[in-house]
């Protein structure tokens, strides 16, 4: 069977976790680095941006660097020479083409920030990547905040919801995990049967697809609709959670066919 040329993984709750000591395991790591060292490539493809990301990977005390990140869902950056350098034109026009879409609805985000205020408990700011930002104070208010912002993105043209957990906020729908990976295996002239992707959470969905990875697999403690979509493409769910899980996933690509792993 195989290996994978390009390892794709969500980061928190996928190879990371807080609960475990140590926060990404040593088999996974040095899995990973035997890999990069036959000459695949990780990605490690996530909500954070730049900072947040950088600050876990330093807490983590990882033994292995990825070779590519993708932040926010939809920028891309390549490690060279030690620094992680943005791929382009993918990132201009990532960010032209958010601020255009942004710039339709902005005179229309005060009044859905003060629907969603009025009707259920959440912190509601702006950032740099979207212009309405909340986080639900629980899982059942954050449902009721993203319906209000689904309600609303399902009128507005390529206008879509991420989210993760109790955050969400807006973005471009052709913008997302999934059409990031596609733009990494395009640049590297890769073909999906040489791809293995992980992850957990609601915003990983766009990527855990068969026609961006011949492996597609989720940790135990996924949520129900990333179990779901896994094992409906034959992929993967293993009964271990967190960095464990995704190791057991990523050792079975070269000891079973994708279709029963």
């Amino acid at each position: 069977m195989p290996k994978p040329k390009l390892i794709v993984t969500d980061f928190d709750g996928t190879v990371f976790s807080e609960f475990t000591t140590p926060p990404v395991p040593f088999v996974l790591q040095n899995l990973i680095q035997i890999f990069q060292s036959e000459g695949a490539q990780w990605v490690i493809a996530t909500g954070r941006d730049m900072s947040s990301l950088m600050e876990i990977l330093g807490r983590a005390q990882l033994l292995i660097e990825p070779d590519w990140i993708v932040l926010v869902e939809r920028e891309i950056y390549h490690r060279v020479n030690g620094r992680f350098l943005p791929l382009e034109p993918w990132n201009t026009k990532c960010t032209e083409t958010h601020a255009t879409l942004f710039s339709k609805i902005a005179h229309e985000i005060p009044t859905l920030a003060k629907q969603i205020q009025t009707n259920c408990k959440a912190t509601i700011y702006s950032d740099a990547y979207s212009p309405l930002c909340i986080i639900g104070s629980d899982l059942e208010q954050a449902e009721i905040a993203f319906q209000l912002m689904q309600s609303f993105a399902s009128k507005v043209p390529n206008l879509t919801v991420v989210r993760n957990d109790v955050y969400m906020r807006f973005a471009h729908a052709d913008y997302n995990k999934g059409t990031a990976v596609q733009q990494i295996i395009s640049t590297l002239k890769l073909h999906p049967s040489e791809v293995f992707i992980a992850g957990d959470h609601l915003n990983d969905i766009p990527m855990l697809d068969l026609k961006y990875a011949r492996w597609i697999a989720a940790p135990a403690n996924a949520v129900p609709a990333v179990k779901s979509t896994v094992l409906a493409q034959g992929g993967y769910v293993s009964p271990n959670p967190y960095g464990l899980g995704t190791y057991e996933a990523l050792t079975r690509c070269f000891t079973h066919s994708p279709h029963n792993m």
